[in-house]
């Protein structure tokens, strides 16, 4: 045990150090330093997964997608991974005024969120994000515009990272719920939705057990229910939405309808429905831009359980 404590406290000195050198570095040295690193990962310490995210682009796009947009859809997908970490680092130092000049349509998100809220009868919004973009900038957005906002995240092994990571993704306060509290964490989802909070989730991640299986890039993936379930428990509606990163320091956002579960239909329809239709849209926007996808979960989302 004490190895692994000693192993665990060097991970969480070793990212606290970048994460300060960071917030030191005015933004495009921390953003040029997070290039040079991820391209260090990517030539040398994580041939395998960029070999394997590579096979998994392929894959999706199909024989004719040329080879070398394939391997700069894996190159991006990596690269803006890094600096999604750099945005985390510093996003305590970022007001709504700095989030706009990164997000220049953040006043329309708020507006088309509220919008949603109002006509959710006091529910609240589940808002489904892919892994585009950098997803975990919504959470400072809405919570910064002054509209209550959670999620849920995996417990990490490491406590000590896993302390650091829940207060990045706290940002500016949203609330974060460990994934792993079990019943008592799902009762407390569900009221926060029915006092009208907006839920943020990221549900193009493969399931560990059987959920919903759902056309999705080419196959059938095997997704988690919770996103329906909650959506027709509650009555809150579901808004897909897709950040793009278009420069280094500027993203775009994608808006979609929203999805309303329909109460006169059987319940399981609906959760399956409102899965189909939110991952259908999130399909469509990784093929038209492969490279804002991240390709290197270790869990393939179309492996079977």
């Amino acid at each position: 045990m004490a190895g692994k404590e000693l192993k665990w406290r060097a991970e969480y000195c070793a990212v606290s150090a970048v994460g300060a050198l960071a917030r030191t570095l005015p933004l495009p040295a921390a953003q040029c330093l997070a290039w040079a690193l991820a391209r260090l990962a990517h030539s040398i310490f994580m041939r395998g997964r960029r070999d394997e995210a590579r096979r998994r682009i392929r894959l999706v796009m199909g024989p004719d997608y040329p080879e070398r947009d394939v391997r700069c859809a894996a190159w991006l997908s990596l690269r803006n991974t890094a600096f999604n970490l750099v945005d985390m680092m510093r996003i305590r130092r970022m007001d709504l005024d700095a989030l706009r000049r990164l997000v220049p349509q953040t006043d329309q998100c708020i507006a088309h969120l509220r919008e949603v809220l109002a006509s959710a009868d006091g529910r609240g919004v589940v808002l489904a994000l892919p892994h585009c973009g950098n997803w975990d900038l919504a959470g400072s957005i809405v919570e910064l515009s002054g509209l209550p906002i959670f999620s849920v995240a995996a417990r990490q092994r490491n406590p000590h990272m896993n302390r650091l990571m829940n207060k990045m993704r706290e940002g500016h306060g949203m609330a974060v719920l460990e994934r792993d509290g079990g019943p008592r964490v799902y009762m407390e989802m569900l009221r926060r939705l029915k006092r009208g909070e907006v839920f943020a989730i990221l549900p193009d991640t493969r399931s560990r057990t059987p959920g919903i299986e759902v056309p999705f890039l080419g196959g059938v993936a095997n997704l988690a229910r919770g996103m329906g379930l909650l959506a027709c428990q509650t009555g809150a509606p579901v808004l897909p939405l897709v950040m793009r990163r278009v420069a280094w320091r500027r993203f775009e956002i994608e808006f979609f309808p929203a999805l309303r579960a329909d109460p006169a239909a059987p319940r399981d329809d609906e959760e399956a429905r409102l899965t189909r239709e939110t991952i259908a849209r999130f399909d469509s926007a990784i093929r038209a831009d492969p490279g804002q996808w991240f390709w290197y979960n270790k869990r393939w989302v179309l492996d079977p359980v």
